[in-house]
């Protein structure tokens, strides 16, 4: 009653307001603010909107009005009239839900948001919000900034797939643009438990909204004191009367038209080029810098080797450091950097320093946008501030069940028979497998984008497909978004004004063979997209295949060009100028394969690998791999927090290159018995342990070849380990299908930052080596080469036991583990039920029976078995079964609950086993083969006492 009458008087307020034309209005879904800017690029209008009890979207513009334009990643509408409320006290407006209270000031439009005790949750900065004018090819709009006072406690995770390591993004900057390997999501969530998502698709930035800086910020020293620049060596291996030797105050040469500048006609490849001398701070404070680098980079700095790294010519990365200097202090500094390949990159950026005060707000700046949108989203915990994220932009869905086996893939196959033999050769060591992958280059040389198979290397492509299913396999094949300006496909889309001309006209070849000329076809253009599957699907539809891999999608038109020239080679696109929409094309992309498969075959599960991907990819069934990362262990260890935020910017489905895409030279050619081979060996050993637990169990790369009988004999060390690895995730596979499960029930995330299940210890929130996968298993990858222990910490929870003894440990603490060459650390929370299944050697070849119930007891545990038919949608409607299990330390007793829901094919009787865990108890060489209990169960419930 007392919230009726606070709706009442909320109501009649706003309608008086309304009616003498005030400061603010009412529509039907929130409340629009007039403000009086103080200048012409001020605030005009700022727009409150109620889309749910914890969701409120928030816009406001200098115009008198706002755009119309709808989103592209947001699939849920306001809520509806009667579910929020309005009153105006002390000069402000709350606007107020049930869970959530928004705040918005009626004199400077600033909005800050409270939860139900009035405690404020997150606010906009004063003075945070700004608009500087712009127009592209005569489009107008604006650069925007919102800045927030945040919490300081907080740890901030999300914005995607980013590859320098960082895994608490709170103080910290990222640059958001699409790269091979980068993945840029502009949502975050905090340990405070809400989230932002920034709805803009153009390049954007959070934290610093400045560019990186030359080095020539810096007072510069040559190596012999002088000042102007550092001294720049180019020294071409083994002949030196050939160097080259001058002064350079920058070191930028990081994209096709910067390289320009580094000395013409010199050898690079084979060279060793270092720049010494010393920078000098101009300013007190934190430097942050950006080494960006391709072949072999070190740097120095004091004496210090902060980078050794590694990546192939063509496809760069970025490294992170910072350091505190003092204003007029000098530091040593020295960069070595070998090329390794044709054209190579090198660059050398910083960030000056800022106010440290400002490290603590929140920031998203973006280059283009009609006005500023952004969405608050509250939640209990982590997990509901994701699930508000998915409601917003759409649920992900529960993938193929095969899709959660082993994929097997290269670098390519290349013939028909190359890859079935692939499969055969699985099947008769009978190691599981479920998916093989036909890589690009399928079709003849000079017909990219005709969706034909070569006839001379795959002769029935219908056949192979039958191959594959009759050996209890899929297929996925590589479909990019590209065309040769000679193909057919090229001309249809060109006729529609559905391909991106520029390439065209400017000449660009490709790679292949002599190099060839094409561009990519328009994914924001409707049209474009349902020809893109027409295409497919005359050509590819009536095969089988199973799934789509749909590389390049950031898109790469021109691998290593600026960012103002990939701009102009997809400019305009159907819906505007490129750099307003740049960050959004593998979102479309992905949804006319979708939308066009799931018309097509209306009872068939989509499921799309992409290589890039934006707010609501989720929504398409597409997972995203993290590209054409480096076969080193310094890519091994990026990929963790990559994997990581990337599930919490949303999309639960991620994967990885298992051994690293690119491989150096010395990898390549390296003898059998060489150390090199060995430490390949052992990558790929320590990548596969990691691997088994992420999402998507994928491997994949360049020569030499990742099947596990080409990595390594039957008898030696590192094919045991890899074997022992995938059946392992075999076993757990009933658990593995239960996680997709609650992803599409309970918008649940898999693959888990720490933060999320132990929010109440601050000591998990910065770890990067570490996660949860599902609610039960912490995993701790091994990330060095030869490493046989590592430190791991133990959340403080109820306590741990060792996945491989059962040993118990107590967590809330540090310790040394074993990490043998043939197992990472893996731990089990005390209090978990952790499910089990047959050995087998594909997710269809049997029922999941009998299911082994592993009870690691020490608190009260509860998960709940998921199963449906594997490959329908059927789920969508309620075609699933779930049976609620739950254990309670206090009486002992596990109950398997009575099954709710039901599939066509069901078991309807089956067994379970019941193994216990417990503190103290007889350690085996492994918990899963300890004596267990038989119980038959047929849907109803059923108790069994430890």
């Amino acid at each position: 009653m007392k919230r009726f009458a606070f709706w009442l008087v909320g109501a009649t307020v706003l309608l008086a307001a309304s009616c003498r034309q005030g400061p603010f209005e009412r529509s039907a879904d929130g409340v629009v603010v007039r403000l009086k800017p103080r200048s012409g690029l001020g605030t005009r209008l700022v727009r409150v909107q109620v889309i749910s009890d914890d969701i409120f979207r928030i816009t406001a513009t200098p115009k008198e009005r706002f755009a119309r334009a709808e989103s592209l990643s947001v699939v849920k509408g306001p809520a509806g009239p009667g579910t929020w409320s309005v009153r105006e006290s002390g000069g402000d407006l709350e606007i107020a839900t049930q869970n959530t209270t928004a705040r918005v000031s009626l004199g400077s439009g600033r909005v800050s948001f409270l939860d139900p005790s009035g405690r404020v949750i997150l606010e906009e900065g004063r003075d945070g919000r700004s608009f500087s004018a712009l127009d592209v090819g005569g489009t107008p709009g604006y650069t925007v900034r919102q800045v927030f006072d945040a919490p300081s406690d907080e740890a901030l995770y999300g914005l995607g797939q980013h590859q320098s390591g960082e895994v608490d993004y709170k103080g910290k900057d990222e640059d958001l643009f699409q790269y091979n390997t980068k993945v840029s999501i502009p949502f975050i969530v905090s340990t405070s438990n809400y989230g932002l998502f920034w709805d803009n698709y153009s390049q954007s930035r959070f934290g610093d909204p400045r560019d990186w800086s030359p080095l020539s910020v810096f007072g510069l020293y040559d190596a012999d004191g002088r000042t102007g620049g550092l001294t720049a060596t180019y020294a071409p291996d083994g002949d030196p009367r050939r160097g080259v030797r001058r002064l350079e105050a920058e070191i930028g040469y990081e994209n096709l038209e910067t390289v320009k500048k580094l000395p013409q006609d010199f050898p690079l490849y084979g060279s060793t080029v270092t720049w010494e001398g010393a920078i000098e701070a101009p300013e007190t404070g934190t430097y942050r810098f950006g080494l960006y680098y391709a072949g072999y980079a070190k740097l120095w700095i004091d004496g210090r080797l902060l980078a050794d790294r590694w990546r192939t010519a063509w496809n760069p990365n970025l490294a992170k450091f910072e350091i505190d200097m003092i204003q007029g202090e000098k530091h040593s500094l020295k960069l070595e950097w070998r090329p390794d390949g044709g054209v190579s990159y090198i660059g050398l950026r910083v960030r000056t320093p800022v106010d440290p005060a400002e490290r603590d707000r929140i920031s998203f700046w973006s280059e283009m946008a009609d006005e500023i949108d952004y969405y608050f989203i509250r939640g209990n915990d982590m997990d509901g501030v994701i699930g508000g994220f998915r409601r917003l932009t759409g649920k992900a869905q529960v993938m193929p069940k095969w899709a959660m086996g082993f994929w097997q893939s290269r670098e390519r196959y290349k013939t028909q028979e190359e890859l079935v033999s692939t499969l055969k050769e699985f099947r008769r060591r009978h190691v599981p497998l479920d998916a093989i992958v036909q890589d690009w280059f399928y079709w003849r040389e000079d017909d990219w984008g005709s969706h034909e198979f070569d006839p001379a290397r795959f002769p029935d492509p219908r056949a192979m497909v039958d191959d594959v299913h009759r050996l209890g396999a899929r297929l996925m094949l590589s479909v990019w978004p590209k065309f040769y300006a000679t193909t057919a496909h090229f001309k249809e889309m060109e006729a529609i004004g559905a391909i991106y001309p520029r390439a065209v006209k400017d000449g660009i070849r490709d790679w292949v063979g002599p190099g060839y000329v094409g561009s990519f076809y328009d994914a924001y253009n409707p049209r474009g997209r349902a020809l893109f599957w027409q295409q497919l699907y005359d050509h590819l539809g009536g095969l089988g295949i199973d799934a789509w891999w749909m590389d390049a999608s950031e898109p790469d038109i021109l691998s290593n060009a600026d960012i103002a020239y990939r701009k102009a080679l997809m400019n305009p696109t159907f819906l505007g100028p490129a750099s307003k929409y740049f960050n959004a094309y593998a979102l479309l992309n992905a949804r006319g394969i979708y939308e066009g498969s799931r018309a097509s075959f209306p009872d068939e599960r989509v499921f799309l690998l992409t290589r890039s991907a934006f707010a609501g990819l989720q929504r398409y069934a597409a997972a995203t791999w993290s590209g054409d990362i480096a076969a080193r262990w310094e890519d091994l260890r990026a990929q963790i927090p990559a994997g990581i935020n990337y599930s919490l910017a949303g999309n639960p489905y991620w994967t990885m290159d298992i051994g690293g895409f690119c491989v150096e030279n010395r990898i390549v050619d390296a003898p059998e018995g060489s150390e090199d081979r060995e430490e390949w060996r052992e990558l790929n050993v320590r990548w596969t342990q990691f691997g088994a637990f992420v999402p998507l169990f994928r491997s994949h790369g360049q020569f030499p070849y990742r099947e596990v009988f080409h990595l390594a004999p039957e008898t030696h060390p590192a094919y045991g380990a890899i074997v022992a690895s995938i059946r392992l995730r075999y076993k757990l596979m009933p658990y593995i299908y239960s996680l997709a499960g609650r992803v599409w029930l309970e918008d649940d995330t898999i693959m888990r930052g720490l933060a999320m299940d132990f929010p109440a210890d601050p000591r998990v929130r910065g770890i990067a080596d570490q996660y949860m996968f599902g609610p039960s298993l912490l995993i701790c990858p091994v990330t060095a080469y030869k490493a046989r222990e590592r430190e791991v910490y133990l959340p403080a929870s109820a306590g741990w036991y060792d996945l491989s003894t059962g040993e118990f440990l107590p967590g809330g603490r540090t310790v040394n583990v074993p990490a043998p060459y043939e197992k990472i650390p893996v731990f089990v929370k005390a209090g978990s039920v952790v499910p089990l299944g047959p050995e087998i050697e594909f997710t269809s070849q049997q029922p999941a029976d009998p299911v082994t119930l592993v009870v690691c007891t020490g608190a009260d545990a509860d998960f709940a078995l998921y199963e449906d038919e594997g490959t329908d949608y059927g789920y969508e409607r309620g075609a699933y079964s779930l049976i609620p299990i739950s254990y309670r330390e206090a009486s002992g007793e596990l109950v398997i609950g009575e099954r709710t829901n039901a599939f066509p094919g069901m078991l309807r009787e089956r067994t379970f086993k019941v193994v216990w865990i417990s503190p103290g108890g007889p350690r085996a060489p492994s918990p899963w083969t300890k004596a267990a209990v038989s119980v038959k169960y047929e849907g109803r419930a059923v108790a069994v006492r430890r």
